[in-house]
């Protein structure tokens, strides 16, 4: 399956890797974190690292790391603006629950 975005997604991470003058895409993974017990990461890559599973949508690559995998696979990433605030959105089905703040989740 793996992880691909929406179009929102990939002009935001596009605009940014232009902004910033440098980048090949975005890095996605998870960490243990939070009360419940994983939270996304996200940066911009560089280069890919020899590990990286990448996945292209909309002409963005996003790397992925093998242990990452399992927790994000079949996830869409959206970038998304409600009222004032603009941001990320995970679309994941592996999702079991989430913390009432939405920083953690468990699978």
């Amino acid at each position: 399956m793996g992880v691909s975005l929406t179009e929102s997604a990939a002009r935001h991470i596009s605009r940014y890797i232009e902004k910033r003058g440098k980048g090949i895409g975005l890095r996605l993974g998870v960490r243990t974190t939070g009360c419940s017990g994983m939270a996304y990461k996200l940066e911009y890559a560089d280069q890919p690292k020899p590990e990286d599973l990448s996945f292209e949508s909309h002409g963005v690559t996003v790397f992925v790391d093998p242990k990452s995998l399992s927790y994000i696979d079949g996830t869409e990433l959206d970038f998304v603006r409600e009222g004032l605030n603009e941001g990320f959105k995970f679309n994941n089905p592996n999702v079991k629950s989430e913390c009432g703040c939405g920083e953690s989740f468990q699978v």
